[in-house]
């Protein structure tokens, strides 16, 4: 094994005093010694080189070390002494002498074996005077500062973008050069960082780092933590705009985009803008016709979530309720909608017309009958429908089909929703029952027509004669007559 001196002078001493913070670590990859040791060593002895080339001048007038006869095999690097050298060859070999009592795990230094034990003793015993924090290594403190301070001092020459650490510069650079040089020899998935094949666990199964409040297991320390804050409930990063909170950073930078109106993901087929990734893979989707997520009972979907909740219509699961009325649902966003009914939140209003919505994508198909887009088209006749729902109705009348059928009588529907209302006629369920007066209805739009004549809303005119209706189909049913009677004129 290696013997380190203490003696004034010794390499030891000399790493201790060429070596900076910045070169001795790369933060947030501890379990990476391995990655460390390589960067350390090519820092460490271009320092060495340095400092003991001026030590031979001044010492003893020798010639330069650039002539010593210590130099690598493998990469032709001259090293200032044999000691040098044999430390800087043990990497080449993947020699790695200095092993964990604890765990197995071996180093090729013995600095990085003890960085490895605080691992095991859980000692940090350097803490940030910010937030607290606290890391195992001085330079993990260093590093972990910038971020409060905002010092971004490495910047890509490519295109500006500029980084705390300078490995995060250089592995930001292989963007550029598309260069992945690490590859997983199981299934050839390639890399830009060595930290990335961590991935090989997907192939071991293995899951290292286990929750000790569930027992839940991950294959990637980070997992871990961000599962942690789930546990805890913690949400630490907070939207300066709005002050809606997240477990995780990632998910935060996500989040702003909706109040920055960043949208830079575009689909080259029709132009239209996502703020996320993963919401234009879906809408490719459309344009190709790839639904890949089939239901054995009914039909296919573009991506597993819709089928997860699809499939809940077939099992009648229902696993969110509503807290005030004891509503069930099939998804949470689905509850979060309803809950807007108690509060009567409807905070997006149409700039046009004053009508307010509780969920944006209400306002978005409402404010398609002011502009005339009708986006949705029918590929079988060309006709074209405001929203997804009104193409699948008209799609029945080329197909015929009429997929729901009662489950009291043969009649048939073209829609789920239709069947349910239906069913209730035989069942004699009224379930929208009306607190002013004790009449109860079948259909919720009914109940709310109906409190029109409590409240004395009468929100539909008759442009003929002036006449206001509580009901689109009352006035329907009124202009018939004007109709009929200009028609006749």
């Amino acid at each position: 094994m290696l013997e380190y001196s203490h003696q004034p002078g010794s390499e030891a001493e000399l790493n201790t005093k060429n070596m900076t913070d910045s070169e001795f670590c790369r933060m947030e990859h501890e379990e990476t010694e391995e990655q460390g040791d390589l960067m350390e060593q090519m820092e460490e002895n271009e320092e060495l080189s340095e400092g003991e080339e001026k030590n031979h001048h001044v010492k003893t007038g020798e010639k330069s070390f650039r002539k010593a006869k210590t130099s690598c095999p493998q990469t032709g690097k001259r090293l200032p002494n044999k000691k040098s050298l044999k430390l800087h060859t043990s990497i080449h070999d993947g020699e790695k002498m200095h092993t964990c009592d604890q765990c197995g795990k071996s180093f090729a230094r013995k600095g990085n074996l003890k960085i490895h034990m605080t691992i095991h003793s859980g000692e940090k015993p350097h803490s940030c005077d910010q937030c607290r924090k606290t890391f195992t290594r001085k330079c993990s403190l260093n590093e972990h500062i910038k971020m409060h301070t905002g010092e971004k001092p490495h910047a890509c020459d490519q295109c500006g973008k500029s980084f705390a650490r300078k490995d995060h510069l250089k592995d930001h650079i292989k963007i550029h050069t598309g260069e992945k040089p690490h590859s997983c020899d199981q299934c050839g998935n390639s890399f830009k960082s060595k930290v990335n094949l961590k991935h090989m666990k997907i192939h071991t199964g293995e899951k290292a780092h286990a929750c000790d409040q569930c027992g839940m297991s991950f294959a990637q320390k980070g997992n871990l933590k961000i599962h942690m804050t789930i546990q805890s409930g913690e949400k630490p990063h907070s939207s300066d705009q709005c002050g809606k909170s997240f477990a995780r950073k990632d998910h935060l930078k996500e989040h702003m985009k909706i109040h920055t109106g960043e949208k830079p993901h575009t689909c080259d087929q029709c132009g239209q803008s996502f703020a996320q990734k993963g919401a234009l893979n879906a809408h490719m989707k459309i344009h190709t016709g790839q639904k890949p997520y089939p239901c054995d009972q009914c039909g296919s979907f573009t991506d597993a979530s819709t089928l997860k909740i699809h499939l809940r219509s077939h099992s009648g699961e229902r696993p969110f309720h509503c807290d005030h009325c004891e509503k069930t649902f099939t998804s949470a966003s689905d509850l979060r909608v309803h809950l807007k009914i108690h509060t009567n939140e409807k905070p997006h209003m149409c700039s046009v017309c004053g009508m307010s919505f509780s969920i944006l994508s209400g306002l978005k198909v409402h404010q398609k009958r002011h502009t005339g887009v009708k986006d949705h088209m029918c590929f079988d006749c060309g006709k074209s429908f405001f929203t997804a729902a009104e193409l699948r109705l008209h799609k029945t009348v080329h197909t015929g089909g009429k997929p729901y059928k009662c489950s009291y009588c043969d009649q048939r529907f073209d829609w789920l929703q239709y069947v349910k209302i239906h069913e209730k006629i035989h069942t004699g369920e009224k379930p929208h029952t009306c607190d002013q007066c004790g009449k109860s209805f079948r259909i919720k739009g009914n109940l709310k027509i109906h409190m029109k004549v409590h409240t004395g809303e009468k929100a539909y005119s008759c442009d003929q004669c002036g006449n206001r209706f509580t009901s689109n189909l009352n006035l329907k049913m009124h202009e018939d007559p004007h109709w009929r009677k200009a028609a006749h004129m």
